[in-house]
C-alpha cells in the first residue's frame, strides 16, 4: 500500500521544487534590470537649478566599488556645480574649456565642470551609495543630459555606463544616467491644471528615476510569480503529507 503513495510525494516535491526555483529565477531577474548606475530624479525643470542624487549599487558578489566617475556633458553644460561630501569618499571636480563658449545670464561661459570622481571609500556586495550634485541652471535648449559613468571595482574592473538608453523601449546593457528636461512652468501647470484635479497622480513630481520603470515592473511580477510558486509547491507538499 505505501508503494502506492510514492508517485504523489514525488510529485509533490517536484511541484514544490519547480516553484521555488521559479520564484528565486524571476527575483533574480528583477534585481539584475535594477542593478545600474542611475541619477535621481529622474527629471528637472529646464534652466532652474536641481539637487540629484547619483545612484550607484554593487553588482558584484566578490569584489567591492571603489571609484565612481561621472562625466557631466560639455555639449550642455552648466555654470554652477557643487557636490556634498559623502564619509569615507574623497571627491575631485574637473573643468575643462568648452570648444564654444555659452552665451549664460549675460555672461560668456567658457569652461565648466566636466568630470566628478569619488574614491577611497567602499561600496560592498548588496550595498548602493548615493553621490549628491547641485547643478545650475539647467540648459533651457535641450531636453535631456547624459552623464556618462564608470564604476571601478575591487580587482580593477571598470564598468561603463555610456550607452544611450534611447525611448526607454529597449534599454541597453549598460545604459548612462539620464537627466529627463521639462519646459519651465511644465510641473506647476501640471499641478494646477484641470487635468490634475481629476488624475492627482499624474501631476506629482517625477521623484523617482525614470529609468527605474522597468526594474519596478518586473520586479512587481516576480513577486507574483513567485508567490504562485511556493504556493503551488506549499499546496503539493500539504497533499503529500495528508496522503501519508
Amino acid at each position: 500500500m505505501p508503494a502506492v503513495f510514492a508517485l504523489p510525494t514525488v510529485s509533490a516535491r517536484r511541484l514544490s521544487t519547480v516553484g521555488a526555483l521559479a520564484a528565486l529565477s524571476v527575483f533574480g531577474l528583477a534585481a539584475a534590470a535594477s542593478a545600474h548606475v542611475t541619477v535621481n530624479p529622474g527629471t528637472a525643470e529646464q534652466g532652474g537649478f536641481t539637487k540629484v542624487s547619483f545612484r550607484v549599487p554593487n553588482e558584484r558578489d566578490d569584489a567591492s566599488t571603489t571609484k565612481v566617475q561621472v562625466d557631466l556633458p560639455t555639449d550642455t553644460p552648466v555654470a554652477f556645480v557643487s557636490v556634498r561630501p559623502v564619509p569615507g569618499w574623497t571627491v575631485k571636480v574637473e573643468k575643462s574649456k568648452l570648444k564654444t563658449p555659452v552665451e549664460m545670464e549675460g555672461s560668456k561661459l567658457t569652461e565648466a565642470v566636466s568630470r566628478i570622481t569619488w574614491s577611497g571609500g567602499k561600496i560592498d556586495a548588496g550595498q548602493f551609495q548615493e553621490f549628491d550634485v547641485s547643478m545650475g541652471p539647467l540648459p533651457s535648449n535641450a531636453t535631456r543630459m547624459l552623464f556618462k559613468a564608470e564604476q571601478t571595482y575591487t580587482g580593477g574592473e571598470v564598468v561603463k555606463w555610456d550607452q544611450d538608453p534611447g525611448d526607454g523601449q529597449n534599454e541597453p546593457e549598460h545604459p548612462a544616467p539620464e537627466l529627463k528636461l521639462t519646459p519651465k512652468g511644465a510641473a506647476q501647470a501640471a499641478a494646477t491644471g484641470p487635468t490634475a484635479q481629476v488624475k492627482p497622480a499624474a501631476a506629482a513630481p517625477a521623484e523617482e528615476d525614470a529609468s527605474d520603470g522597468t526594474a519596478r515592473v518586473l520586479g512587481g511580477i516576480g513577486v507574483a510569480v513567485g508567490v504562485i510558486g511556493l504556493g503551488v509547491g506549499g499546496y503539493g507538499l500539504s497533499r503529500a503529507r495528508g496522503r501519508a
